[in-house]
């Protein structure tokens, strides 16, 4: 059985195999601000029962958060969605318009990565924990 991480990685590399000519393809929207709300709107139509609500990975669909994608070329998304991956799942969108194709890429980039998870520092430390004391003295 692959590790989770492998199989992230499976399922991100599927970005990567968009040919040259389609990850170089620039998005005609990107510069209308309305491509981003009218992207979400059908994100939630079309993506969120898989992606997730916040497109951070859900049951059937990874995260589109991910630096893989947040990083790919507009038309590399493009591709993607037009060509689906089907053995893994994701659906065939090249009967969706393609400017509404477009308005979703516009919403996945506008999206920016998964937001850092907080950390507790190590026990070992060298800071020591803040306490009611430490946060009202002087230094």
């Amino acid at each position: 059985m692959a590790s989770k991480e492998s199989k992230a990685e499976s399922v991100y590399s599927e970005i990567s195999k968009a040919p040259e000519k389609a990850r170089a393809k620039r998005n005609p929207l990107e510069k209308d601000p309305d491509a981003i709300a009218a992207g979400r709107v059908l994100f939630e139509q079309r993506c969120a029962e898989c992606h997730g609500d916040n497109a951070e990975g859900g049951k059937k669909g990874p995260s589109l958060r991910a630096t893989a994608i947040q990083n790919a070329e507009p038309g590399a998304i493009f591709w993607i969605l037009t060509n689906g991956v089907v053995r893994k799942g994701m659906p065939v969108w090249s009967k969706l318009p393609e400017p509404q194709r477009w308005q979703l890429v516009s919403f996945i980039k506008s999206l920016g990565p998964a937001p850092a998870r907080t950390q507790i520092p190590p026990a070992n430390s060298s800071q020591p924990p803040a306490t009611k004391d430490s946060l009202s003295r002087p230094r």
